[in-house]
């Protein structure tokens, strides 16, 4: 596909926008399962739902601009996906688990804000007024789950994680 104007780009975006969701619909349940966390696993799961409403927003947004958002691979998020599960395939303290499995989600949602912030921009330097309005509200959502993580980690799972090392600093004692 040539990107001769904001529009083609705009469409490059949203393929990949839907790729990078449609790859957090099977990567989310996973994360899940691994949490120890009660609010992690809330937290995951919460969001989940909410994942299958970006791809219905995006769906959305394709029929309103007459594109068909199939048939491109989001690379970038199979990459932050393909790093998650490597913590999925981990062993050790669970506090520890949840931690790394926090900073794993919370690069995702970082690559989603900026391609939902970027793609939002062009749909409204195009006019597009509807596309915006649908954008944004994913925006705000993986915005709010961002700061969800954040809250647990800082709440409930850094400080047992913590804890792990003050223990192991006393067994070398």
């Amino acid at each position: 596909m040539a990107m001769d104007t904001l529009s083609d780009l705009m469409e490059d975006e949203l393929k990949d926008l839907f790729s990078a969701e449609n790859q957090l619909l099977k990567a989310l349940p996973k994360m899940a399962k691994k949490a120890s966390s009660k609010d992690l696993k809330e937290a995951f799961t919460s969001h989940l739902k909410e994942t299958h409403g970006h791809v219905q927003r995006l769906e959305q947004i394709g029929k309103a601009l007459d594109i068909k958002l199939t048939g491109k691979k989001c690379h970038a998020m199979e990459g932050l996906v393909e790093e998650g599960k490597e913590i999925l395939e981990k062993d050790g303290n669970p506090s520890v688990i949840d931690t790394a499995l926090i900073g794993a989600a919370q690069r995702v949602e970082h690559y989603e804000i900026a391609a939902y912030g970027s793609t939002r921009a062009m749909a409204e330097q195009l006019g597009h007024t509807e596309v915006v309005a649908l954008l944004q509200e994913t925006l705000d959502e993986e915005g709010a789950a961002d700061k969800k993580l954040t809250e647990i980690a800082e709440q409930d799972v850094l400080s047992d994680a913590a804890s792990a090392d003050s223990d192991e600093d006393d067994k070398e004692e």
